[in-house]
């Protein structure tokens, strides 16, 4: 048996601010849309040690949407469904880190 409960862990960003709010947030975004997204294509893609979950402020606003999926914790923008299937494609299921999405520590 495992030593996780699941392979990856993907904490998606659901903050909301007022409208105008200087840094932004996620949830302005389409963050909402775009998990829903992603947890359905998880369960159609057959990726049951992968779990999708909504998180509070991850501290990333200005450059929103924002995930970070572990064990790896790795950070990555996203912006639509093609970058979602990128991800799920690339890193969830190949292991690899979709480069031009990554976030640095710096950002």
């Amino acid at each position: 048996m495992s030593e996780h409960f699941y392979q990856s862990h993907v904490f998606v960003c659901q903050n909301e601010r007022p409208d105008g709010h200087p840094r932004g947030c996620c949830q302005a975004a389409g963050a909402t849309r775009l998990r829903n997204y992603m947890k359905v294509r998880v369960k159609e893609l057959g990726l049951p040690a992968t779990r999708v979950n909504t998180a509070g402020c991850l501290d990333r606003c200005e450059l929103g949407p924002v995930m970070v999926i572990y064990p790896q914790g790795t950070w990555y923008r996203y912006e639509n469904e093609g970058d979602i299937e990128e991800i799920l494609q690339t890193h969830l299921i190949e292991g690899n880190i979709v480069e031009r999405l990554q976030l640095q520590p710096d950002q």
